[in-house]
């Protein structure tokens, strides 16, 4: 893809897990999507959605999110095959993004494993690399330091990190106004994808 960024659509996706406990595989209990349109955030593209987790299954003790309040909601909740429809146009055939992409592919592809998806964006390596005296790169700390927090309240009042839509609105936003600063303005996703 050697188009620029801020002329194509870009869904950030973010999942909240149920952590690595012993003899269970890290599981996804929730997704947030939001797309970014011409290199700004689209608030009308807000997705989430909770995924089933089986109440016996434990999770990590340090598993963030509010995860333990909602335990039986988790329970009745859609299984990630089961909401692929409504969001398959959204991760197929387009640039992806998400905060240390690892978790996020991993469970993407899971989800549809005959789909090939990407480019990926990983927003984590581009704090990195244009904010390099950053004292931590975790994404609170990111949208803290850069005084984003303001702009992703806007768009999704009352909610707050390690809730898988706020964190892919954080993400958006960072990725916004990446997209702003002098020399990152007429990247192509070929070229962002590359460092």
């Amino acid at each position: 893809m050697n188009q620029k960024l801020n002329q194509i659509v870009i869904t950030v996706l973010d999942y909240e897990t149920t952590g690595s406990v012993l003899g269970y595989p890290n599981e996804p209990w929730q997704i947030g999507l939001v797309s970014l349109k011409e290199g700004r955030v689209d608030s009308a593209s807000l997705f989430e959605s909770f995924l089933r987790v089986d109440l016996d299954r434990p999770f990590n003790s340090h598993a963030p999110g509010r995860h333990a309040l909602i335990r039986k909601e988790l329970s009745e909740s859609p299984r990630p095959a089961e909401i692929w429809q409504q969001i398959k146009s959204r991760l197929t055939n387009r640039s992806l993004c998400a905060h240390n992409v690892a978790t996020e592919k991993k469970f993407v592809q899971r989800m549809a494993p005959m789909h090939p998806f990407g480019p990926w964006i990983d927003t984590l390596r581009l704090a990195r690399k244009a904010w390099p005296d950053l004292s931590s790169y975790a994404l609170e700390d990111v949208i803290l330091s850069l005084d984003l927090k303001s702009q992703v309240e806007v768009l999704l009042p009352n909610r707050g990190f390690h809730d898988a839509l706020y964190d892919a609105v954080a993400s958006a936003v960072f990725l916004e106004h990446l997209l702003k600063q002098p020399h990152w303005q007429n990247l192509t996703c070929d070229a962002i994808c590359s460092l």
